[in-house]
């Protein structure tokens, strides 16, 4: 375990003593929220990232060890576990490394060394392999295990199997593959063809119909389409190393010159790299490259969800929710400040003028009858169509503004059992519309709703391993979801779910427990919810919020076991609890700061870090991090691709950061690309080093090709706006 922790402290750069504290923290069933926010004392102020990046390597590195025990034990059940042996399984640092060392006492199905061996030629194998100086002839001595009994009937043939056994003992020689993968990582090229009959074919693979990259320069995005590619038959690939490169790696390893069987085993050694070596080396390349850029897909995927969980939300607004459609109509659903809908109704724009007039009269009918002020419109089919009505509409009403809303996943919540259960009263499409309005709202709590995989702010999320992909993006929702805090009285059984320590059962629970008995009026009245136990209660607390609470602590981020610490800060510094309600601690951190940090959190029985984040929610209880963020576009007007001229700039949101580049939503119903190499004036290996999902950027356009429906915008040398 020591060597582990050890291990893990180098990897991570973090000091011995936090990496055995968070693994110990972990071990007790302790959440990564929980941990983060408030064990600050035990890690050193570790971020959610780093703490997942921890676990998910310390899980790693316990498999390995497991695999490494399991390997040694079956080794020493054949009696050939030698010292030597051993040191080498105990110095593998990677599960493939490990496997090397396995290969030859690896149980092995029937094969051409296996059939040579119970010919009884492995002894003759053994003597031409060790190649003696003094060695007599490969045929002659290849004579004495001429057996037609065992179906060995010239000398040729015992010579033959023979070799099938040298190869087999060349191709499973851990070293020699440890060189070869070395080379090929550095010199393999990754070639692709276009599959017989689909050359003069036109699909979305033609870049790879004549392809040719190192491995070292491919892409993560480039291996996934590759994949894909030849999946769906388009595409021909293969990994391609100079031959005699890697057979000279192969015959510095096994040849000892001067002998009479050299040229036996220089035969041999190349039957092992053609029939074994290579096709095993290609097939591990292949699986490590699709790893690697599943890894990065997946990190991908996460880095762009986090920023658009966290976008900030347009609360405390009586909001219209447009779902468009053609031969359906527009769906349309009013929902109150709460979200609670006040109306729904469906209307035809898009079938004639005197629909579209019809539907302008309804709308600013509602809009007059609950006070909308905001607007949120669908992206999907008709919106284009549907904003154009919106700006019609706007000229007839006053104070009103509108966002276009990502509808990704509107669909799948809609039809889902959650939406059946929370609007029975409403078919699909005004689900959906209700839906919009609420992620204009607030995004967290609406999308916690939808699988994060069908938000759609990733690339080829459907070609990814799904388990790993849930797991990683879970974990930014929850990490997302505890970093904003919910209210215990309003938030839907979704997102209760991802609030550190709680899971499916105890969240409804705790919303069949407010239906039947009211308001919480407390944090620990939590305590009384079926399933709800002591250690449920201490990882969820200070994620939760309860306005209606007389203790003014329950609306903050400060943990039930910090209260007495609170208090005594604020008697310290001349304060009394009502003042935090009052928003009367503005110099707080100016007098925590006069009396000594480390001697307040002395005296409060603290450590710093933790006294800090008291101090901060203190300063704003009930804050919400998001507030902090730019505010998102609302628009008045509307754009059309024809409008678009070379050198405009446009104010535009972020709404996907891939390898290649960057999609920015610029209000004509098409995004725009910003290739990599025009995100910024310097070199960067991945946009998401400069840009983050939901970020207001200035773009200039630099084509437009209404035809296919292609914008290329650029961040760099924008002229200046006239």
């Amino acid at each position: 375990m020591e060597e582990l922790l050890q291990t893990l402290a180098a990897e991570m750069n973090q000091p011995l003593q936090y990496v055995k504290n968070v693994v110990e923290l972990l071990d007790e069933g302790n959440t990564i929220p929980f941990i983060a926010r408030y064990r600050k004392e035990l890690h050193g102020a570790m971020d959610d990232t780093t703490l997942r990046t921890l676990a998910d390597r310390l899980q790693y590195l316990r498999n390995l060890a497991q695999r490494r025990e399991e390997i040694r034990k079956s080794i020493a059940a054949q009696d050939k576990l030698t010292d030597e042996l051993s040191a080498a399984i105990d110095g593998a640092a990677t599960l493939s490394e490990l496997e090397d060392l396995y290969r030859p006492y690896k149980p092995k199905r029937r094969t051409r060394a296996t059939v040579a061996k119970e010919k009884g030629l492995e002894p003759l194998a053994l003597k031409l392999f060790a190649q003696e100086r003094d060695l007599p002839a490969p045929e002659e001595l290849a004579q004495a295990y001429v057996n037609p009994d065992l179906s060995v009937n010239t000398v040729e043939e015992a010579l033959a199997g023979a070799s099938d056994i040298v190869a087999e003992m060349i191709s499973d020689d851990a070293a020699i593959r440890k060189t070869l993968r070395s080379l090929m990582q550095r010199m393999a090229v990754m070639r692709t063809t276009a599959a017989k009959g689909k050359e003069e074919e036109t699909s979305v693979y033609q870049l790879y119909y004549d392809f040719s990259q190192p491995l070292s320069k491919l892409q993560g995005h480039q291996v996934l389409a590759i994949n894909r590619g030849e999946r769906e038959g388009f595409l021909k690939a293969s990994i391609a190393v100079d031959r005699e490169q890697a057979l000279i790696c192969v015959r510095r390893a096994v040849l000892i010159p001067g002998s009479s069987a050299t040229a036996f085993v220089r035969t041999a050694a190349e039957d092992a790299y053609d029939r074994l070596i290579a096709p095993s080396m290609e097939r591990e390349l292949r699986t490590t490259l699709t790893d690697n850029a599943n890894e990065g897909a997946i990190h991908n995927f996460a880095l762009n969800l986090r920023p658009l969980l966290m976008q900030p939300p347009v609360k405390g607004h009586v909001t219209m929710g447009l779902d468009p459609g053609y031969s359906h109509g527009c769906k349309v659903a009013v929902v109150d400040a709460t979200g609670k809908v006040l109306d729904t109704a469906v209307v035809y724009p898009t079938f004639s003028k005197a629909k579209r007039d019809e539907a302008i009269t309804k709308l600013a009918a509602l809009i007059r009858k609950h006070g909308v002020e905001h607007i949120a419109i669908g992206n999907g089919t008709a919106s284009r169509e549907t904003e154009s009505t919106v700006c019609e509409l706007l000229g007839k009403v006053s104070g009103v503004s509108y966002m276009i809303v990502s509808e990704a996943g509107a669909s799948v919540y809609s039809a889902s059992p959650l939406a059946a259960e929370e609007f029975p009263q409403y078919d699909v499409n005004l689900r959906s519309a209700v839906s919009i309005a609420r992620r204009m709202q607030d995004p967290l709590a609406e999308l916690v709703k939808i699988d994060p995989k069908a938000i759609g702010v990733g690339q080829y999320q459907h070609d990814l391993p799904e388990k790993r992909l849930d797991e990683a993006l879970g974990g930014v929702v929850e990490d997302c979801v505890n970093a904003v805090g919910v209210d215990l009285n309003t938030a839907s059984a979704s997102l209760l779910r991802r609030v550190s320590g709680l899971n499916a059962t105890t969240a409804k629970n705790i919303v069949a427990y407010r239906e039947e008995n009211g308001a919480f009026t407390a944090r620990k009245q939590v305590l009384k919810v079926p399933k709800l136990g002591a250690k449920a209660y201490e990882q969820a607390a200070g994620f939760l919020r309860v306005p209606e609470s007389k203790q003014i602590l329950d609306n903050t981020g400060v943990h039930p076991e910090s209260y007495d610490a609170a208090e005594k800060l604020l008697v310290l510094c001349g304060y009394k609890l009502q003042d935090v309600a009052d928003g009367k601690l503005s110099e707080l951190p100016k007098r925590a700061e006069a009396f000594g940090m480390e001697q307040a959190a002395k005296e409060c029985g603290v450590g710093v870090p933790t006294l800090r984040d008291i101090i901060k929610e203190l300063c704003k209880p009930g804050r919400d991090p998001r507030d902090e963020l730019p505010a998102p576009i609302l628009r008045t007007d509307v754009l059309e691709m024809k409008d678009l001229k070379p050198g405009m700039v446009l104010t535009g949101t972020v709404r996907n950061v891939i390898d290649f580049g960057v999609f920015v939503d610029i209000g004509v119903h098409q995004d725009g690309l910003v290739h990599i190499s025009r995100v910024c004036d310097r070199y960067i290996k991945h946009p998401s080093e400069v840009v983050s999902v939901g970020d207001i950027v200035k773009v200039a356009v630099l084509e437009v090709d209404e035809k296919r429906k292609r914008i290329s915008l650029t961040m760099r040398d924008l002229p200046k706006e006239t």
